[in-house]
């Protein structure tokens, strides 16, 4: 994608990062934890063909900065909704990533009647054992210098804002007020809404989809076969795309 706009904007204490590409109604785009808005480029442009796309860095991630080094997914929705307030924009749809999925089922069930047509690519409704093991192994010292190099590529505000990226996702593992969505919650999310997960997701088991799949209102779900998370960067890359912008164009 190439950017229409760059901004920033001063949004809940923070310097909020955004790009506006192409025209059409508003898609907001949301990268996972410890992206950026940038990783969308990997993605087939056929995705945001015919809309406005925004794309936001979450705080304290890319170029956007998070003072209080405090992250929730519930926080990172009020950002959005205050991005969206902004923009003069009060029904959109979205996709999001992990991270920026999760965000998204916060923004559907705060205010469904904004959100009118969702996809989701390995988010959860809440973070089962399995994840909060993998949370409370993750460490900043274990990282090697090349994966160090593509992260400051990623994030602009120096080493200081990694560390804080790194020591968020750690705690996350004992966190349990963020993400907890019950069955009862899912069911006030009105938007149309497609989950894609990968069958080998070593975080979010399929399980967790099949809920949600059958707590949403109006909901889809595309299983990828012998994927792990965020299967949509890999081979079915270009059929993502356009199966998801079938999807987000339909009334």
């Amino acid at each position: 994608m190439s950017a229409l706009s760059q901004h920033t904007a001063s949004i809940n204490e923070i310097e909020m990062y955004y790009e506006i590409h192409g025209d059409g109604e508003p898609l907001l785009l949301l990268h996972g934890f410890t992206g950026c808005g940038g990783d969308w480029a990997h993605i087939d442009p056929e995705l945001t063909k015919g809309f406005q796309a925004i794309v936001p860095d979450m705080r304290g991630h890319g170029r956007s900065t998070n003072p209080s080094s405090i992250f929730s997914h519930r926080q990172v929705a009020s950002d959005m909704f205050a991005l969206l307030d902004k923009l003069n924009i009060q029904k959109f749809k979205a996709v999001g990533l992990s991270g920026g999925g999760n965000a998204l089922l916060h923004m559907a069930h705060a205010q469904p009647d904004r959100v009118e047509a969702m996809v989701l690519v390995s988010a959860t409704s809440y973070f089962p054992e399995q994840a909060r093991a993998i949370m409370r192994q993750v460490s900043i010292d274990t990282i090697s210098e090349e994966e160090w190099q593509t992260l400051r590529q990623r994030h602009r505000h120096g080493d200081s804002q990694i560390r804080a990226l790194y020591a968020q996702c750690a705690a996350f593992a004992t966190s349990y007020d963020d993400m907890n969505f019950t069955p009862a919650d899912l069911s006030t999310i009105s938007a149309r809404t497609m989950l894609v997960q990968g069958d080998r997701d070593v975080l979010y088991p399929i399980d967790i989809s099949v809920e949600m799949y059958k707590a949403i209102q109006r909901c889809s779900l595309w299983v990828v076969p012998n994927a792990g998370h965020g299967p949509v960067f890999g081979d079915i890359n270009t059929y993502f795309a356009k199966t998801a912008a079938v999807f987000l164009q339909a009334p």
